[in-house]
């Protein structure tokens, strides 16, 4: 148990430096100006315009890093600081939005994946935060594992859905940049495509943390569980 305690907190860390690395990239690149003056809106759409889609919609949704693409009414959702902006970090997030709708358009397993359990995870997510600390008191108090064991086996089925995220979003990273990097109309110089691909790469890493910390968070519950019960 000592040992997953040290594993959560160095990742803790790493999470706290990661998340301040991506803000402050992207606070960093929010100031480059984009060469072909496109804000994040114009981007967005001439991506899905690019790849034959027309049935989604590019809105600005109110909040700071709130950008994402929703499935199920067909919207790409930028924050104002995207939608409005014309800055290589507006662009580099606009264009991955568009990443995840061009998934969805060709059916790209690991999203279909990801969508599908959403429903599930919604009610795992609500399970741990009542089963895992009325778990840990029960198991103490009366030895019993039930209420625990049922929390255990949330948190494993909302950790899996982070592991299943990395690869939809190092996928749309990844068609964000391919495109980008075939459309110098919308990123003028080299500059601006490192700029791009170093910000979406933080981004990333900031899904990878988080994957983490949830199996670190599980593997601590499951050897409290296990080692009570031996």
């Amino acid at each position: 148990m000592g040992s997953a305690w040290l594993l959560m907190i160095v990742i803790a860390i790493v999470s706290f430096i990661v998340q301040w690395r991506f803000k402050s990239k992207f606070n960093q690149y929010a100031q480059m100006p984009l060469s072909s003056g496109l804000s994040g809106r114009e981007v967005a759409e001439r991506m899905l315009r690019d790849h034959g889609i027309y049935d989604v919609k590019v809105i600005s949704v109110e909040g700071q890093l709130t950008d994402h693409y929703n499935p199920g009414d067909k919207t790409v959702n930028l924050s104002p600081d995207v939608f409005y902006s014309r800055s290589v970090a507006s662009a580099a997030v606009a264009a991955h939005e568009c990443g995840h709708a061009v998934q969805h358009a060709k059916a790209y397993t690991w999203l279909s994946l990801r969508t599908a359990m959403v429903p599930v995870i919604n009610v795992a997510s609500t399970l741990t935060q009542w089963t895992l600390f009325i778990g840990v008191m029960l198991l103490f108090f009366m030895h019993n594992p039930f209420v625990l064991a049922i929390g255990v086996a949330a948190l494993a089925l909302v950790t899996t859905f982070s592991f299943i995220t990395l690869p939809v979003e190092f996928d749309a990273s990844n068609r964000a940049i391919a495109w980008l990097n075939n459309n110098y109309s919308v990123m003028q110089t080299s500059q601006e495509h490192t700029q791009a691909k170093d910000a979406l790469w933080w981004a990333a890493m900031t899904y990878v943390v988080a994957a983490l910390s949830a199996l670190a968070t599980l593997l601590y519950y499951a050897s409290f569980l296990f080692n009570r019960r031996n």
